[in-house]
């Protein structure tokens, strides 16, 4: 789904990185992005091959049978096997700290039954004291999740635009 609205990331997909493995870049692309885009589907059988590179890779014996988080994933994927510099950089405090996504935490907040990504974006940057130090080219966000039983919200209303404004550091 990284791939499946937006080319802002295709760079990965065909930049010689330094530390790129090129099999790892060539199943993306080729057996995972242009099905996707072409057809909207992308076989399992694909994701098992992109798994089973994964495991080959020595990063962890279990991403052929266990669930994953994205945000390892992410990491995985963009740091170690291709060598992407971090997409996002975030201050709390005096403290910088570099990420390829951000992960939406908050406690349950009764007035937002049906919220809209923006509001999560917002609540979550406040309650946690965060900025953003620069624009990001890309924004990856993981919505609030406790495990594969319990979902904080049982709807998320999409936002085509996000106002980060008020989330830069020196806005």
């Amino acid at each position: 789904s990284l791939f499946s609205c937006t080319s802002v990331l295709d760079s990965m997909l065909f930049k010689p990185f330094p530390l790129c493995d090129r099999n790892v870049q060539n199943i993306l692309r080729d057996e995972i992005v242009n099905p996707l885009r072409k057809t909207g589907f992308v076989r399992a059988r694909s994701v098992m091959h992109l798994r089973e590179q994964l495991t080959e890779k020595g990063q962890c014996s279990s991403f052929t049978n266990a669930e994953k988080d994205p945000e390892e994933f992410l990491n995985l994927i963009m740091h170690q096997i291709l060598g992407i510099e971090p997409l996002l950089k975030l201050q709390s405090g005096d403290r910088e700290q570099d990420c390829y996504c951000y992960q939406i935490f908050m406690d349950k907040q009764e007035d937002l039954v049906v919220p809209d990504v923006q509001q999560l974006v917002e609540h979550s940057f406040l309650s946690s004291d965060l900025k953003l130090v620069e624009i990001p080219s890309c924004f990856i966000i993981q919505m609030p999740r406790f495990g594969k039983d319990y979902k904080m919200f049982s709807k998320i209303i999409p936002s085509l635009e996000l106002d980060i404004t008020d989330l830069l550091l020196d806005s």
